[in-house]
């Protein structure tokens, strides 16, 4: 779209010229007209009074017929008559016309959505629509009395006066875009159109400008980039904890091993010790950036907000210490949720732990629940929000705040505001992942010195929340040797494997992709009791080559292990009900408890 166009430039324009020309040519003839025949009448009238006015014109003035004179008096009198009620015919369509274009140049002005204004040369504004008041706030009179310029943002000024002054210069000009001040204080973002007004020597004489309000134009475009900034970090992230994990599970493997060799005296057991220690920290890590990525590994339940915040309340005020108070506000007709609890309670710690270190003079925290409509009003600003019934979790603390800077970045892995050291820049990307993985949103709204509210919308279900399961004894497999088939495509990892299941008693057969394991399962008489499989593999992956072996072995049992789900096993990063997968990296007794838990499943 174009700033400035030269002169009107529009045939609409022309045509309109036109019309005025003829109309202004009409109304010149019925003026000259009428004082013609208003001379013509008056010699007449004079002609008839002179012999009476001045006797000395003597007999040969009398000689004129006084009856055909005054026959002639009387049609120009009705001539004149009837030119009169012709003018003021002419004369009334004329005004009507007027009246018309008036009054739709009215119904322009007043119904238009965007804001048209006249200035002058100097800046000065000549006319604005009222669609000013209805956008900015400014009465009629409020504008007059300021330059066309004064409400436009000071870091945007100059380019509007600098487009202003090509326009006047060439004719022509650029799209411009600037912040201008509401009445009330806030900000709002306008697009420019405009074109330049001639004078009959060709010269810029007014600039009539159509202003369009772009705010939520421009809000969206924000949006839509921070998402796809974050998406674009997201696919980053998950792919390389995926790989990361593998490596993972060879450190936290291997020092498992080495610390059933190395006694407790051992001078080097602290060395292996603190080298397991510090895989499982960076599996933690890992595991932050895929639920950030929406890749983890997601075990749903149907859940009150409510329980979950009474359970880890005592844990809270422990978290927050006590120069900080903390208010629950929880509603108790809170809808349930459908989410995996742990990560919903780890998404309120780090909500909490933010809100704690934004207070380092203490403060309040309030924690509250609730029932929220996400409504058509929602959608507007959000564009991306599925309507509905919703559970709100808010949290709000009377801390330091953030700037709209701040906020935009607050998301993303790693961005932190906190010292070197005393933050990973992983919990509210953990909390965003969780949520999103969820189907809920997350929004933050924070101002410099008056706080920061996070504000969780999770979909409503039709259930009763499930109460919390007991925490139960992992059941021991038979002591009889079981057949056991591993496909991994990280050779070491599916080495360290092997050899952990050996130890523990079973026969282990190992491929590197699906394909070799279905060559060893068909060349095998006996019974493989249980597939344990990599998810995802070069060629078919993990789940395919589960359907064909539970085909050619129905009794066979199936355990997936993998740093994340993909698309056939998860929908929308939620597991189908019943299906066991062990996360990497793992522990030797977590693969020894899933493998003992997915054996005793297959023999039932």
């Amino acid at each position: 779209m174009k700033l400035f166009t030269f002169g009107l430039g529009s045939s609409a324009a022309e045509f309109a010229g036109d019309h005025w020309r003829r109309s202004e040519r009409r109304q010149w003839w019925l003026s000259s007209t009428g004082i013609a025949v208003s001379l013509i009448l008056t010699s007449g009238i004079v002609c008839l009074l002179l012999p009476s006015m001045i006797p000395e014109l003597g007999p040969s003035y009398n000689a004129v017929d006084t009856d055909i004179a005054v026959h002639s008096l009387v049609a120009i009198i009705l001539l004149f008559d009837v030119y009169v009620v012709f003018q003021q015919v002419q004369l009334s369509r004329f005004r009507k016309q007027l009246a018309e274009r008036e009054e739709l140049f009215r119904l322009i002005s007043e119904n238009a959505a965007d804001m048209i204004a006249v200035v002058d040369t100097g800046g000065q504004r000549l006319y604005n629509s009222p669609s000013y008041q209805k956008l900015l706030g400014y009465s009629q009179e409020e504008l007059g009395k300021t330059s066309a310029f004064e409400q436009i943002h000071a870091d945007d000024r100059t380019a509007v006066v600098d487009a202003a002054n090509e326009a006047r210069r060439t004719g022509m000009g650029r799209t411009v875009q600037y912040r201008i001040r509401h009445k009330d204080g806030r900000w709002l973002t306008l697009e420019s159109t405009a074109s330049v007004v001639r004078n009959r020597d060709g010269d810029v004489e007014k600039l009539v400008i159509v202003n369009r309000d772009i705010t939520e134009r421009k809000q969206l475009e924000e949006q839509l980039h921070r998402s796809q900034k974050l998406e674009a970090i997201g696919r980053l992230s998950g792919g390389v904890a995926h790989d990361f994990n593998n490596l993972l599970g060879l450190i936290i493997g291997y020092s498992e091993a080495l610390q059933e060799r190395v006694p407790p005296d051992d001078p080097y057991r602290e060395a292996v010790d603190e080298i397991q220690n510090a895989g499982k920290r960076a599996a933690a890590l890992t595991q932050q950036l895929l639920a950030f990525s929406r890749k983890q590994v997601l075990e749903p339940r149907v859940l009150s907000l409510n329980v979950i915040i009474v359970d880890i309340e005592k844990m809270l005020r422990r978290l927050i210490g006590e120069d900080i108070e903390m208010e629950l506000l929880l509603a108790p007709d809170t809808v349930a949720v459908k989410a995996d609890r742990s990560q919903i309670e780890q998404v309120i710690l780090n909500l909490v732990v933010n809100a704690r270190d934004a207070m380092p003079d203490g403060g309040k925290l309030t924690i509250e629940t609730g029932n929220w409509t996400l409504d058509r009003s929602t959608v507007l600003r959000h564009p991306y929000v599925i309507p509905g019934p919703y559970a709100m979790l808010k949290v709000t603390d009377t801390g330091c705040g953030m700037d709209a800077e701040l906020q935009s970045h607050i998301f993303e892995p790693f961005f932190t505001t906190k010292e070197k050291g005393k933050g990973t820049g992983l919990g509210l990307a953990t909390a965003y992942g969780v949520i999103k993985q969820s189907g809920g949103y997350i929004w933050v709204d924070s101002e410099v010195g008056k706080g920061t509210t996070f504000r969780i919308y999770l979909p409503e279900v039709n259930a009763v929340a499930e109460a919390v399961p007991e925490v139960n004894s992992p059941a021991k497999v038979a002591p009889e040797r079981r057949t056991i088939l591993v496909v991994e495509d990280e050779r070491s990892l599916r080495k360290l494997t092997r050899k952990t299941l050996s130890d523990a008693g079973h026969k282990v057969f190992e491929a590197g992709d699906a394909s070799e394991a279905l060559e060893i399962s068909r060349k095998t008489e006996g019974a493989i009791h249980l597939l344990l499989t990599d998810v995802i593999m070069p060629g078919m992956s993990g789940k395919k080559l589960a359907d064909v072996l539970l085909t050619e072995r129905p009794s066979i049992g199936v355990l997936y292990m993998s740093g994340y789900t993909d698309g056939e096993i998860a929908t929308q990063g939620v597991l189908e009900e019943g299906t066991a997968i062990l996360r990497k990296p793992f522990t030797r007794n977590e693969l020894m408890r899933q493998v003992e838990n997915a054996l005793l499943a297959a023999v039932r």
